[in-house]
Parts: structure tokens; C-alpha cells; sequence
């Protein structure tokens, strides 16, 4: 994904992009737009290149506070971020607080029970959820990490192990689970313009823990009518999104949309984007640069059939 990215953005005449990585993962360097830093120097190189940039594209997992503490960085850098303010990364980020704040909204979501680290052992199941089957998963998290699908109340005390021996040690919350097709909207957002871009399909892993596993874009006409409709009405509700925001819904099984409930929203480039660049048949990054700066771009164009791509950025199949 930081690959395309980079190729789309080194392809825009007047664009010079420089990349940070971590030098553990990449002792060697891919190329001239990368540059590897230790765990001790990257707080430094990260500000530094911040304020000097024009803006500052940051991704990462929301999980450990880790996307939040960096765009905190750019804007103490008094850099500018090409993405969603601070206040709306820590609002979508915590999985918890963006169910409370859409439901007041009346924007479908599943009921959430909070569960709160320092209190794991003192839960009763009956206290925190009456409906089963039911998803637990980290409030602040990333790519399925700990989570896990209860069939029975009796599953919540395994799983809280389960998840702490994954490394979870922060709040859980405790969802029913909603029945249907998995599928996600993104959009390109600016100051003077809103664009939705293809619905895709999601391919989650079916064990039990909703691994990502990939998706085809785009999704059939009417199945993608209804996810723009309450993607769109989420995102209105959402002060502060600019530039790549990505919604994960579930369509259920009644043609009208009546069961459709938004999952989650991601302040940040997704996965999708591997699948809506090979589709689009322009630099998809540079409508992207100029809804963001608030320039006009006309309606995207996007070539015919279907493409198939994988979690790990592979295009596995174009139809």
C-alpha cells in the first residue's frame, strides 16, 4: 500500500516524496522516496520532516495510539496534515466512543458494551450483553487483531484470555454480531468537495476472528447503492475528515437496507486503495491531493469489470 502510494504521488509533476521506515523491517532500503530510521531517532525525524513538508500523510494501526501520537506530532511540528484532523483520528479510532457518538446520530451501528481493561475479571457476561452471537474486539485496534466471535455467553471468559495473550491489555468492547455481506466504502474529502469512490467486498477469514483477507471491487449496483447511502450519512456526521477515509459496513439481508449497520471507520489509507487504483484509470492519488487542497476535479472514471486483490497488496485477478 506505501508503495503504490508512493508511485502514484512520485508520478505528479512537482511532487517530491519522502517516505519514513522503520529499519528493523527494511534493512534495505527500497529505494531513494524511503528512509529508514531507529526506534530512537524517529520521533526526531518524524517532526523534522513534518514541519519542513507540505503535508504529511501518516499511516498507520490505530491500535497503542499509535496513528493518533503521529498526526499529534505533525501538528506540534506546526506541519499540515493530508488527512483528518486529530480530534476526528481519536474519535474514529476508539471504536467505543464513535458507536456512542452515531447512535445519538441515528446512524445504524451495532450496540457496544464497554469492558474495561483493569475490570476484566470482574465482568459478568449477563452485565454486558444479552444477545448472542457476539464480536469481541479491542476498543482502539487494527486488522481483526483480538477479536473473536462469541456463540455463547459462556465463550466471554476464554476469549478475554484468549486476548490478553495476544497482547491486549486495553479495553475490549463487546458487540452483537450482525449478519451479511462485509463490504466498505471509501472516500476522498476536502473542503469543497465529497467524493465516494466504488464500493468493495471484503473477504474475511471465517474461523471466527474476521481476518481480512482481501476484497473485489466493485461491488453489484444495488449492494453499492446501499453502502454509499450510510457510509455517506456516517461521514456527514463527522466533523474533521479530509482526504482518505474509509468505512467498513455490514449489508444484511433485507433488499431495503433496514439491516445494514456500520461497523467502523478508518481515518487513513485502507487496503481498498490497492484494488480502486488498478480500477481507476486516472492517478487516484492526485484526485486524491486535489479534493484535499480543495480544488475541483471532475467525476473519476473507472474501467469496466471487477478486480480481486489480497490483504498483502497482491492484485490476484482482473476481470
Amino acid at each position: 500500500m506505501l508503495s503504490a502510494l508512493v508511485d502514484d504521488l512520485s508520478r505528479i509533476p512537482g511532487i517530491e516524496v519522502i517516505s519514513l521506515l522503520a529499519r528493523c523491517r527494511f534493512p534495505s532500503n527500497p529505494g531513494p522516496a524511503f528512509h529508514g530510521v531507529d526506534s530512537d531517532t524517529e520521533e526526531r525525524r518524524f517532526r523534522e520532516m513534518a514541519g519542513n513538508a507540505d503535508f504529511t500523510l501518516v499511516i498507520a494501526p490505530e491500535f497503542e495510539n499509535i496513528l493518533a501520537q503521529r498526526c499529534q506530532w505533525v501538528e506540534d511540528a506546526g506541519g499540515r496534515l493530508f488527512g483528518p484532523s486529530l480530534a476526528a483520528v481519536r474519535l474514529t479510532a476508539d471504536k467505543y466512543a464513535l458507536a456512542q457518538f452515531l447512535q445519538t446520530r441515528q446512524v445504524p451501528t451495532p450496540e457496544s458494551w464497554l469492558l474495561r481493561a483493569e475490570s476484566y475479571e470482574a465482568y459478568e457476561t449477563s452485565e454486558v450483553c444479552s444477545s448472542f452471537p457476539a464480536v469481541l474486539k479491542p476498543r482502539f485496534g487494527a486488522g481483526s487483531l483480538a477479536t473473536y466471535l462469541l456463540r455463547r455467553p459462556s465463550d466471554l471468559a476464554r476469549m478475554k484470555s484468549a486476548a490478553r495473550h495476544e497482547g491486549m491489555i486495553g479495553d475490549m468492547i463487546l458487540q452483537p454480531w450482525v449478519p451479511g455481506k462485509a463490504v466498505s466504502v471509501a472516500f476522498l474529502i476536502g473542503p469543497k468537495q465529497r467524493l465516494a469512490l466504488p464500493a468493495a467486498s471484503q473477504d474475511l477469514s471465517k474461523d471466527g476472528r474476521f481476518h481480512y483477507q482481501g476484497g473485489s471491487v466493485p461491488l453489484p449496483a444495488e449492494l453499492a447503492d446501499r453502502a454509499r447511502r450510510l457510509a455517506t450519512k456516517a461521514i456527514d456526521q463527522v466533523p474533521g475528515l479530509l482526504g482518505f477515509v474509509g468505512v467498513d459496513l455490514v449489508l444484511g439481508p433485507d433488499s431495503d437496507g433496514s439491516q445494514d449497520y456500520l461497523i467502523e471507520m478508518n481515518p487513513r489509507l485502507t487496503t481498498s486503495y490497492i484494488g480502486l487504483r488498478a480500477l481507476a484509470e486516472t492517478n487516484l492519488t492526485e484526485a486524491l491531493l486535489n479534493v484535499a487542497t480543495g480544488k475541483e476535479v471532475a467525476p473519476l472514471k473507472w474501467r469496466p469489470g471487477q478486480v480481486h486483490f489480497r490483504s498483502d497488496g497482491r492484485i490476484i485477478c482482473e476481470e
